[in-house]
């Protein structure tokens, strides 16, 4: 989702600085996005602390100026309550941490030169409700969290012209899901799926790019504080 959202901005004229864990993955995405404009690489696992930190003065040094923030790192393991260990829950709560300070580096430099700015969080349905068939409370939680800085922030952060706003999607095709289906199962195991949404399919990472970059550009000016539902009608019901 944070890629392709990076596409949509760089094809518009925009420039991207990608955060990712260090490897071919990032240093693929850079160079598909240089191809099209401006694209700069942040390796930190944002798991990692000592890694947020470096993270947090490569954004200080180099890319004060941005006006725009996706937080868009996440990832899902569906797992029963009963079977999390401490570890299972810390990851997506040191995720949330990286957010949290990430989000307040970029926003010290949208304060500081006067610009204003537009973030967009990527929550999820999981939030909202819980589906038997993917438990998920400690991610449920985590993202719930998320959901509740975008009101925050949206309060605070409205009198520097800074808008905060988030999205919230359901089961979406994403490479998240290579880790908790087998590469053989996991076509049908997404199509099996589909049905929870009323408009019948999963959702794509241009879906909910598009809902990003809407959020993210001056059309959604009076926009702020919103959690916008992508989730293929579930949250209006189901099937």
């Amino acid at each position: 989702m944070g890629l392709t959202t990076a596409e949509n901005v760089v094809e518009k004229g925009g420039s991207a600085v990608i955060i990712g864990r260090p490897g071919r993955r990032l240093d693929d995405a850079v160079a598909s996005l240089s191809r099209s404009g401006s694209a700069w690489p942040i390796a930190a696992d944002l798991t990692n602390w000592e890694q947020v930190v470096e993270a947090r003065k490569q954004l200080t040094q180099n890319h004060s100026d941005a006006t725009l923030l996706v937080n868009a790192a996440g990832f899902v393991l569906p797992k029963p309550f009963l079977d999390h260990e401490v570890a299972d829950y810390d990851a997506y709560h040191d995720l949330n941490r990286a957010t949290f300070f990430l989000t307040q580096t970029v926003v010290r430099g949208m304060v500081a030169t006067g610009q204003g700015g537009a973030i967009v969080n990527i929550g999820a349905m999981w939030a909202h409700q819980a589906i038997a068939a993917t438990p998920s409370s400690a991610f449920s939680m985590a993202k719930a969290g998320l959901h509740a800085l975008t009101h925050n922030l949206a309060m605070e952060l409205a009198g520097e012209n800074i808008r905060v706003n988030a999205v919230a999607p359901a089961i979406t095709r994403t490479h998240h899901f290579d880790k908790v289906f087998a590469p053989d199962q996991l076509d049908a195991a997404l199509e099996g799926l589909s049905g929870l949404h009323p408009l019948g399919r999963i959702g794509t990472s241009q879906d909910l790019a598009s809902a990003i970059t809407f959020l993210l550009s001056t059309e959604s000016s009076w926009t702020t504080g919103a959690i916008l539902n992508v989730d293929g009608g579930v949250m209006a019901g189901r099937n």
